[in-house]
This record gives C-alpha cells, sequence and structure tokens, in this order.
C-alpha cells in the first residue's frame, strides 16, 4: 500500500462517497495522480464507485468492506505500538510525543 493510497483510504473512512474532486483535494494529490490511486484501491477491491444517487454525472468513491477492514486493522497495530511507546516515556517526554502524533495525525490542509 502506497502512502497516498492510504491517504485516500483514510479520508473514505471518514465515511459516505467522495467525488475525484473531493479525494484530490483534501489529500493534497494532483487529480491524474489522485485518479490513478484510486483506480488501484479499486482494482484490490479495497475501493468502488458509483453514480452520485443526488446528481448522476458525479462518480462519487466509496470505501469497500475489504478497505474497512485494511484500516481498521493498521490502526489496531498502530494503536497498540503508539500504547508502547507512550507508556515506556518518561512523563514529559510522554507529551511532547503525544503531541507530535496528534500533529503526524491531522491531514494536510489542501493547496489554493
Amino acid at each position: 500500500m502506497s502512502r497516498d493510497g492510504w491517504r485516500v483510504l483514510l479520508l473514505l473512512a471518514r465515511g459516505g462517497g467522495r467525488s475525484m474532486g473531493e479525494i484530490a483535494s483534501h489529500t493534497a494529490l494532483p487529480a491524474p495522480t489522485a485518479t490513478r490511486v484510486v483506480d488501484r484501491l479499486v482494482a484490490a477491491r479495497l475501493a468502488y464507485r458509483r453514480h452520485d444517487p443526488v446528481d448522476r454525472r458525479r462518480v462519487l468513491v466509496h470505501l469497500a468492506s475489504e478497505g474497512r477492514t485494511v484500516v481498521e486493522r493498521v490502526c489496531l497495530r498502530v494503536e497498540r505500538r503508539v500504547g508502547v511507546a507512550l507508556g515506556s516515556a518518561h512523563p514529559p517526554r510522554r507529551a511532547q510525543l503525544a503531541e507530535l502524533l496528534e500533529s503526524l495525525a491531522t491531514p494536510p490542509t489542501p493547496a489554493r
């Protein structure tokens, strides 16, 4: 799984279908790159495309059940490792690490 693919999966895991424009904007990927990433996720059966029920001209990308399984499995592993790392750190260092991890978990602000 590429880093870009993971970022798209995390966005899709927030629920609802996402347009390609939303995916490109929220992941800070150029539109052609976002399309290639989604194509790979669809081919791997981690995501799927459907027409927007409100506007049939739009196509929305959704997280497939296999994609949700991957997200849950990876997030659980990360949470365990973070818990171990934070649990073994001294209290002042633990606060710094928690702050750093929070900043890393915050999605990038889309470029305008």
